[in-house]
């Protein structure tokens, strides 16, 4: 198991060896779509991915130009573009013009959107990352209370938006999920969550 600090600590060590954020925000989207192509089969699913503007969100963005090679997805981007992190913006870029993303940034915003569900969804959380600590802000929050309100398979990234990855605590409100892909190794966090965690690997050199 693994510390948020043990995890930043092991992606500085990547990037002197040549492994920068963007390579492992691409291994880390791809696998989401590998794992959760191969748990529940893409043939008839409309996925949606709920992103952030971090480097979580990042590795939706890079999980819905896998996805959107083989099924229907759309983006539901609850944030601001000029906040992304830079990852983050280049992955925005590549797939602004080719899929459906839907920026939310107040409650009429998302009043205004209407999930197509004759196809059985899966809906997936890559809102939040690890670093979340105390309130939950907007629109983040509402997307978090939206994706709960919603009827589909959830699977998180990383993890589930909310959970403090170091404690487990839910301090306001988390996006629960029935699958959670998290990254390197098990975050102290998912201690209790063990049974529906999967663990994949994005490259980072260990020594």
């Amino acid at each position: 198991m693994i510390t948020v600090k043990e995890m930043r600590a092991l992606e500085r060590f990547a990037q002197k060896k040549g492994i920068f954020p963007i390579h492992l925000m691409e291994n880390a989207g791809k696998q989401v779509y590998a794992i959760i192509k191969e748990g529940y089969g893409l043939l008839g699913k409309h996925i949606v991915i709920f992103a952030g503007a971090g480097n979580n969100g990042g590795d939706g963005f890079v999980a819905a130009r896998h996805f959107a090679e083989e099924c229907r997805v759309v983006v539901l981007f609850f944030g601001e573009e000029e906040n992304l992190t830079e990852e983050a913006q280049e992955n925005y870029d590549k797939i602004k013009d080719k899929i459906n993303i839907i920026s939310i940034a107040t409650k009429e915003d998302l009043e205004q959107f209407h999930i197509q569900d004759d196809l059985p969804l899966i809906l997936v959380d890559a809102l939040l990352g690890t670093g979340v600590n105390g309130t939950i802000r907007e629109p983040v929050s509402l997307g978090i209370e939206y994706f709960n309100s919603l009827n589909g398979i959830k699977v998180a990234v990383d993890i589930p938006s909310g959970l403090n990855a170091d404690t487990g605590v839910i301090e306001d409100k988390a996006c629960n999920a029935d699958l959670i892909i998290t990254f390197h190794d098990l975050k102290m966090g998912l201690e209790n969550y063990k049974e529906k965690t999967v663990v994949a690997d994005i490259g980072i050199p260990v020594k």
